[in-house]
């Protein structure tokens, strides 16, 4: 089970790592991303605001059209202040939907423990590549780690005893002697007793577009 309480765990060892980085170059490449430091923030809290719309209006076919940003000119205590905000209005959001809810999310229909999964996942998997170019350890909870692959990845390999490994070498940051790195991952957002299509032809997109 994933919980709001391993959300608010998550976000707060993001928080705790990054908070004495502030003072370095946020412009630089997060880890191996092509994003910027604070552009890889910045998407985590934009994910976390996203998903918290989804469960509220419980949106059946697509995502809530809006946006969020920080400030354009918010120095790197801001953008990490938009990061944690972001995933505390999901929790919340989170503690307050009823479990029968669903809404969208481009790779299948989740339920709030799904979205709760996949933003600890976002969340740890993006504090990695943070810290990984402004050099503070990311050390989440083995436990918790264990229990995201159990709920977002039960269909992909766990090739070691260390979950926090499997998680970064499914999503491509490690690697694991004797374990090709999977070339293409999903999460799994719809609950594990639901039917759920691992690969939807044509692939759903989060936004139909607009046409005036």
């Amino acid at each position: 089970m994933i919980t709001a309480d391993d959300l608010d765990t998550a976000v707060t060892c993001v928080v705790d790592a990054l908070r004495s980085t502030i003072d370095q170059d946020w412009s630089a490449s997060a880890g191996s991303l092509d994003w910027s430091c604070r552009t890889t923030a910045e998407h985590v809290g934009q994910a976390h605001l996203h998903w918290a719309t989804q469960l509220a209006v419980a949106a059946p076919t697509q995502y809530v059209r809006w946006s969020a940003t920080a400030q354009e000119l918010a120095p790197p205590a801001g953008v990490l202040d938009f990061l944690e905000a972001a995933g505390r209005i999901l929790a919340l959001v989170v503690r307050s939907t009823p479990p029968t809810v669903r809404a969208y999310h481009p790779w299948g229909i989740g339920d709030p423990e799904g979205f709760t999964a996949m933003a600890c996942v976002e969340s740890l998997l993006h504090g990695h590549d943070l810290t990984s170019t402004l050099g503070e350890p990311l050390v989440p909870p083995a436990d918790l780690c264990a229990r995201l692959l159990e709920r977002a990845f039960p269909h992909e390999p766990h090739p070691t005893n260390d979950p926090w490994l499997n998680l970064r070498w499914l999503t491509g940051r490690t690697q694991i002697p004797g374990s090709p790195t999977p070339d293409t991952w999903r999460w799994r957002p719809t609950p594990l007793d639901e039917h759920w299509d691992r690969s939807p032809q044509p692939a759903p997109m989060p936004f139909t577009p607009l046409t005036s």
